[in-house]
């Protein structure tokens, strides 16, 4: 399997580590860490000596109760990251929901679109399609203000399933090649910690469709109430999640501790092979 990233084909016959970069004050896990261009570039680089294949770039938080940024704010905190990262050669995501963040980060070099509300916002889908850029369609029920408030499923990964396949269909009928398309259940994107598990134990259903799966669970609070642990403690049970997640299907893990991550993959891949 194929993942056509603007001029990158990625080969996804091996499980490939998302590195996330939030250039936010408010993120959950590492809000303010990296705003500064300089600590941003460092942080990326890092990354990928670590074992990234991709970076991820997001200017406005999506954690539960965050508030949306003006949109020139989310434009000055991405577009030059992207810029100097991809001018690198990195294969670098542009984690939006704008229309116009989409346009001038994947101008910039971005080779794909993380979108937590799966190319719905005005203009999004179009502005998406014009591109040569791989999108990641998520599930989201509500919106981060309020998503958290009372979740409820009559069945969690056949309404996630349905809603995935609904929107993957939409882009392909706007001229996104299937070749371009990632789909992810939104771990914690209005969801109890017991759909989360039922999402992780459904990825084998959600893959079934026949896109590539992304998973983010990294530090989540899911984890937190699973172990008791504080946000910055919650390495291993991220690397758990994402190494279980790699074997029921997962395509792309999207993470906070690369090095870990990456070290958990290459060990189960040499045992997995022999």
């Amino acid at each position: 399997m194929k993942l056509t990233c603007g001029a990158f084909a990625m080969d996804l016959s091996v499980p490939r580590v998302m590195g996330i970069l939030n250039v936010t004050t408010d993120s959950f896990s590492d809000g303010g860490q990296f705003i500064g261009r300089a600590q941003a570039l460092d942080h990326a680089r890092q990354m990928v000596a670590d074992g990234a294949d991709i970076i991820d770039i997001g200017g406005e938080s999506t954690r539960p109760g965050a508030l949306p940024v003006p949109e020139d704010v989310e434009l000055e905190r991405v577009v030059p990251l992207v810029e100097t990262l991809a001018g690198e050669g990195l294969v670098v995501s542009v984690d939006t929901s704008r229309a116009t963040v989409m346009r001038e980060a994947v101008r910039a070099g971005a080779g794909m679109i993380n979108d937590v509300r799966a190319l719905r916002a005005p203009g999004a889908l179009e502005t998406a399609a014009a591109t040569g850029a791989a999108v990641s369609l998520m599930h989201m029920q509500g919106e981060p203000r309020t998503m958290q408030a009372h979740p409820q499923y009559g069945d969690v990964v056949g309404e996630v399933s349905a809603f995935l396949k609904a929107r993957a269909l939409a882009c392909e009928a706007a001229g996104i090649a299937r070749e371009r398309i990632v789909i992810d259940p939104g771990f914690g994107f209005g969801k109890t910690v017991a759909h989360n598990l039922a999402l992780l134990r459904g990825i084998g259903a959600i893959k079934a469709m026949g896109y590539p799966v992304l998973v983010g669970v990294s530090r989540k609070s899911t984890l937190g109430q699973l172990t008791g642990r504080d946000v910055h403690e919650r390495a291993a049970a991220s690397v758990a999640a994402a190494l279980f997640a790699v074997t029921r299907g997962a395509s792309i893990v999207r993470v906070h501790d690369v090095r870990e991550t990456a070290d958990a993959l290459r060990v189960w891949r040499a045992i997995e092979t022999g």
